[in-house]
């Protein structure tokens, strides 16, 4: 296997850290070429440090300023623009894309354009602008390699499997962290309380959204372009131990399935090694017999109202996937800081996605200004509601 030259995007976050460690355990098979993080400097330094990048992208142009004296030879960038050059001009075979939220599409677009391999961690970027990536990546063919857990394990059981011999696709979820708490119960909840996920360690993001269900909702939608199945023929399941990833039903009424420990390193090393599987640097103990027994559960999609509105903007298409992830980006956010109550991001979200005016024959650019307006409404909205509170 030869050295794999990756560009890493959202490097400071859960998953660029875990895929750091991926790339520092295998120094002979990935070289880190570039990467881009937010505004953890310190975090930055180390990495500048430990893998000697040739190119760095901050979204703050002052550390980019402060890295530049620092490390002369170091090629820096910063912002939306910032993130553009380093698919664009850097040398690289993969980018491994794990930024969180649809500030990841452009980026992950332009390496397509030249013909590389996406690692895939940025779920919005398919949700936003599936058709224009699945289409382009046909076109130059650059493969899309799923970083999410539960599309790396469908993305594995699919392998030696013909496309025209799947019937549908099961994609497992743990519940999060509000699982076992009925509708009146989620009036009061806290953002402590929601970043409680009982069985992965993630981002406050991501953690958040599993806790309202839209992640699963996101995953739904990616896992329809990635994979080509009707959203009739893509279903969740409620699988609280979380070992089983997912799995796929063939025609003939056989499942194929992935388990494996909690453990983000497995699928992100797949996406690098890909097709192969490499050992894994202290690789966490899976053992059946002292899990004992799975569950799983029907989704009650009343319960997880995200979820099935997910299904609803994957269905309509167009710009209103967009809206819906961006509304809940303003959300999720909202409520980080203290500004809405858990159950309010539901409530905007749904509002947005309702209110939303589509056109026929939606360009990229189109759903790309769905996303702004989505954004600017919703932050009138919380303004709103503040408002209301402090009457």
């Amino acid at each position: 296997m030869n050295k794999k030259k990756v560009i890493l995007l959202g490097a400071t976050g859960s998953v660029g850290v875990q895929a750091l460690d991926v790339i520092a355990a295998h120094p002979d098979l990935f070289e880190l070429v570039g990467f881009a993080f937010g505004n953890n400097i310190d975090k930055a330094r180390e990495i500048i440090q430990q893998f000697s990048p040739k190119v760095v992208v901050s979204s703050q142009s002052n550390i980019i300023d402060q890295f530049k004296a620092e490390f002369p030879e170091l090629l820096c960038y910063s912002g939306d623009a910032g993130l553009s050059q380093l698919a664009q001009t850097a040398d690289y075979d993969v980018l491994l894309n794990a930024i969180v939220g649809s500030i990841g599409v452009i980026p992950t677009l332009e390496a397509i354009k030249l013909g590389r391999d996406i690692a895939l961690a940025n779920k919005e970027t398919l949700v936003v602008a599936g058709d224009t990536i699945m289409l382009e990546a046909a076109r130059t063919g650059s493969q899309i390699l799923p970083v999410d857990s539960e599309h790396a394990a469908i993305f594995q059981v699919l392998q030696g499997v013909q496309a025209r011999d799947v019937r549908s696709l099961t994609i497992t979820a743990s519940g999060g962290s509000f699982r076992d708490k009925t509708r009146a119960e989620l009036v009061d909840v806290t953002l402590a309380d929601a970043l409680t996920h009982p069985n992965w360690t993630m981002g406050a993001k991501i953690t958040l959204d599993s806790a309202t269900m839209v992640n699963k909702g996101l995953e739904v939608i990616e896992a329809h372009h990635l994979f080509g199945l009707a959203y009739e023929d893509i279903h969740v399941v409620l699988h609280r131990e979380s070992v089983v990833h997912s799995m796929i039903t063939l025609n003939d009424g056989a499942v194929l399935a992935q388990l494996g420990p909690s453990d983000m390193r497995e699928p992100i090393q797949y996406a690098l090694s890909y097709p192969r599987h490499i050992p894994i640097h202290n690789e966490k103990t899976f053992d059946l017999t002292e899990i004992g027994r799975l569950h799983f559960e029907k989704m009650d999609l009343v319960r997880f109202p995200m979820l099935d509105l997910a299904y609803r903007v994957g269905k309509l298409g167009g710009g209103y996937p967009a809206v819906y992830n961006a509304a809940n980006e303003v959300a999720n956010l909202a409520f980080q800081e203290g500004k809405i109550t858990f159950l309010a991001i539901e409530q905007l979200v749904t509002r947005a996605v309702f209110e939303h005016m589509e056109f026929d024959g939606q360009t990229l650019h189109q759903i790309l200004a769905s996303d702004r307006q989505t954004r600017q409404m919703l932050s009138h909205w919380i303004a709103e509601l503040a408002e209301e509170r402090e009457k």
